[in-house]
């Protein structure tokens, strides 16, 4: 499998960085992580972290390629919130830590992802969005009931009202787990943390994700800034993984 990737995560203007961001990579298969520890709640940054390791240590601890990937997914982000939930085992319901996820494998010339609350992928093809992820957050029902339109969330007084995460209750969240997509040589797979995809377009975020003058990295760093900059002097953690996919 040939691939090329880059993570980043900006602390914007935010006195810590509740996001966190991996890339981890086989022969065999490639996992891309985004987390987002939500920000209001104790210790975000824990539950992050602890998401985080949770999805590494199942990825690293399966026989790669996965023959289940889908099922892997599903167990992954499973066994990630029961250990996000441990952290808040005591704590009152609102002080509980909790994290949104978004998480993508890459296999056998395929990707597979599932997401938990509002942290996105985004699989760009020619140009275009070809599939995004949609949001388990209330503004996201507002465009699905025709009520608000695309344009009317990065505003949207409830933006940031997500309908489920990882950590709080014991019970497993919603969570959207995707079908096999089979891949094109050069499709991108971009995972983000809403401080990136609420303050850019999507057609700034495929812009400059395909701008193929400037290195994978170099166009991230660059994608990353602008939503900082954006959102200035109140710009959230900022952090994305993108994955291009060469051949199988």
């Amino acid at each position: 499998m040939r691939i090329e990737f880059a993570d980043l995560s900006l602390l914007g203007d935010r006195e810590d960085n509740q996001d966190r961001v991996a890339v981890a990579t086989s022969e065999q298969a490639a996992l891309l992580v985004v987390i987002d520890g939500m920000g209001g709640h104790a210790d975000g940054g824990r539950a992050a972290d602890t998401a985080l390791k949770s999805l590494l240590d199942s990825f690293w601890q399966s026989t790669l390629p996965l023959l289940d990937p889908q099922g892997f997914m599903h167990l992954a982000l499973s066994h990630a919130h029961d250990e996000v939930v441990r952290l808040g085992a005591g704590l009152t319901v609102d002080s509980r830590p909790r994290a949104t996820i978004a998480a993508c494998l890459v296999q056998d010339g395929a990707a597979y992802w599932g997401h938990v609350g509002d942290s996105r992928l985004y699989w760009i093809r020619r140009g275009q969005v070809h599939e995004r992820t949609r949001d388990h957050s209330h503004v996201e029902l507002l465009l699905r009931e025709g009520k608000i339109t695309e344009e009317d969330i990065p505003g949207h007084p409830m933006r940031n009202f997500v309908e489920c995460c990882l950590g709080g209750d014991a019970s497993i969240p919603e969570m959207t787990i995707s079908a096999r997509k089979p891949l094109q040589p050069g499709d991108l797979l971009f995972l983000c943390t809403d401080g990136i995809w609420s303050n850019t377009k999507d057609t700034d975020i495929v812009a400059l994700i395909e701008d193929e003058s400037k290195n994978l990295r170099t166009r991230l760093e660059d994608l990353g800034r602008r939503a900082v900059k954006a959102a200035a002097p109140f710009s959230d953690n900022s952090s994305a993984a993108v994955l291009r996919f060469l051949e199988a």
